[in-house]
Formats: C-alpha cells, structure tokens, sequence
C-alpha cells in the first residue's frame, strides 16, 4: 500500500504498542488476507487518548516503508469494560475512567464447564454485563460428557439468566454443537469469555473443523487450567465468523451495570414494587415482599445474595470512578502549571 493513503481497518491483535491490522472496505468488510502492522500516533499519547482495541475499527495513514500510523477510533458498538483501577500499563496518561477491553461483537458465548468450573454467580455476573453492552448473551455449558445430569443444570441456567440463550455442548462427543449454528453467521462477530480451562480454544478447534488454537489440558482435582491464549486476538473461521478468543476474562468488573442487573434478576426487581414500604431495604420491614419470597421459596437466598453481591460491586466501581474522576482534574489543571504557552 502507498504511503500516506487514508483507510479504514481492524484490529485483530494488540501486543503492547504493536498493532496488527486487517483493512475494511467503505462497508466495514474485513479482507482478512492482508495484514498491516500499525503503531499510535504521537497525539495518543500526548492528549492521553484511549488506545484500540481488539475489535476496533481504526483510521489508518498507511506506510509503505513502515508500520502504519492508527490516527483514530472510530465509534463503537458494544464494548467490554472495567474499571480503570491502576493506569494503563503501557505508559498512558492515567486519565482514563474505564478501560475498554474488547469492542464491537455481536454475540458473547459465555462458557461454562459442566465439572467444578460451573458457578451460578459467575453466569449471572457475565450475563449482566453482556445485556448492558446490547450483545446477545448465549451460556455455552461445555463439557456435557462429564455431567450426568445435563438437561437439570440447562434448566437451572435458564433460571439464572431468562434473557440468555442456554445451550449444552461437548465438543469430544459433538453433542448440542449444531445448536450454536445459528450464531455462526458470516461476519459477525463473537466474543468469547469465561475461565481458563472450560474449553474454549477446544470449541473454537471443533467449530472450525481442524486445530486453529493450542489447547491445554486441565488439572483433575479442581477442574482448572492455565490459559490456552495469552493475548486477545480475532480469528476468522471457516464459515465466515469472527471470534474475540481471550485468556479468560476473569478480570472483568461491574461497573455501570444497573440496567443489566435488573433485566438479568427481573424476578428480584419485580418484587420491590410490591413491597409495603417505597424505601423498603428489604432486611426487617413489614410488608416486604423480597423477605416473604424469601420465606416462601419462591426467591433462593443464593439467587438474593448474587444479585446483592453485583449491586454492591457496581456501586463500588461508581465510587472508584469518581474517586478517578478526581485525580483527573487535579491532574489536567496542574499538567502545564510553569509552562510558556
């Protein structure tokens, strides 16, 4: 490509300040069969700008001599984000509220072991944060061969989550693969999330018919293992889909997510209204229909206690927002504070 031509581009792969490109045509069609090597421009750095990300679409200054130039971010669709607890480690202003993790997808297959990996609270935390990107979120239990009761823990999922799409798979057997056809749409994009050792890079291998990504084995007595993929990448398979593989996207938070939890626990929220009391804090008051659901059944305490533990968590990475928020002020009123400008 010549020098100084202006294109649109995707990131698929970012290893510290080396960006790999997949030029886009004007409708966003990746051609995956060319690859750019990109860096930031100076101004990301001097202005403290958010870097791309896995998923992005970027403006490219092409170089037909060097690495290309990413001089912007075009705007996202939907995105993964945490709170921005320590500054970016390569060297950003840390002026940055949220850290962006992936961007752009359309659907999140959230996979989940059926051994000691399965975990109710973790399916609902990812869940939450995916219906509050605007994503589709489909639990992928994997691992079926290992579970003798498959169709009970199907229907307990469905019960966390009814605005998920619950599907079991064993990519050993190839039992329940045909389900996920429906995602594999060509050019659509699928981010996968969940811990190391569930099978990911597994399912990627099975869905794509030949061995795409290494896998590791896990560890028998507590069904863990050590992350297959090191860095966030975006990989094409055959049938024309992208797939986000990340090494187990444990470290996401709840930050903002209020709209998330309440659709995700609509049967908790829809209690409130019936409580006697319009500041009910559901703990003693007379009249509260959270603790009568409590008492009756109809309302696990495990289920209460998991969508108190996300509330909570949400509110601390509001506060830890705006203890950030903060620290950016003081920091941009006192950054040119001396100098001749």
């Amino acid at each position: 490509m010549k020098t100084n031509n202006i294109i649109t581009a995707r990131v698929s792969c970012v290893q510290k300040n080396q960006f790999t490109l997949l030029p886009c045509g004007e409708d966003k069609t990746v051609n995956s069969d060319v690859e750019l090597l990109g860096k930031l421009k100076g101004k990301f750095y001097n202005l403290g700008l958010e870097p791309p990300v896995v998923g992005d679409y970027v403006k490219v200054i092409t170089n037909e001599y060097g690495d290309a130039l990413i001089d912007e971010v075009l705007p996202r669709t939907t995105v993964f984000k945490r709170p921005n607890r320590s500054g970016h480690a390569e060297a950003f202003v840390k002026n940055l509220l949220e850290e962006t993790i992936v961007a752009n997808f359309d659907y999140v297959f959230i996979v989940t072991s059926l051994n000691q990996n399965y975990n109710e609270n973790r399916i609902a935390r990812f869940v939450s944060i995916t219906l509050q990107t605007g994503a589709k979120p489909v639990v992928v239990l994997s691992k079926a061969d290992l579970c003798d009761e498959v169709d009970l823990k199907v229907e307990i999922t469905k019960a966390i989550c009814d605005k998920a799409d619950v599907i079991a798979i064993s990519s050993l057997t190839g039992f329940g693969i045909e389900n996920l056809k429906p995602y594999l749409q060509k050019d659509k994009t699928i981010a996968l999330v969940g811990s190391s050792g569930v099978g990911k890079s597994t399912l990627l291998n099975t869905l794509n018919g030949d061995d795409l990504m290494k896998v590791n084995h896990i560890r028998d007595s507590d069904g863990k293992g050590r992350h297959t993929t090191t860095y966030r990448q975006l990989v094409k398979l055959d049938c024309g889909v992208w797939i986000m593989d990340t090494p187990g996207l444990r470290e996401i938070g709840v930050l903002d997510m209020e709209e998330g939890i309440d659709e995700t626990f609509s049967d908790v929220v829809s209690l409130f209204d019936q409580c006697k009391f319009n500041d009910c804090s559901h703990t003693n008051e007379p009249g509260c229909a959270v603790l009568a659901a409590l008492a009756d059944g109809s309302l696990s305490e495990e289920r209460w206690a998991t969508y108190q533990q996300l509330h909570q968590e949400n509110e601390w990475g509001k506060a830890k927002m705006m203890q950030i928020a903060r620290f950016t002020r003081e920091y941009q009123k006192n950054r040119y504070r001396g100098w001749d400008l």
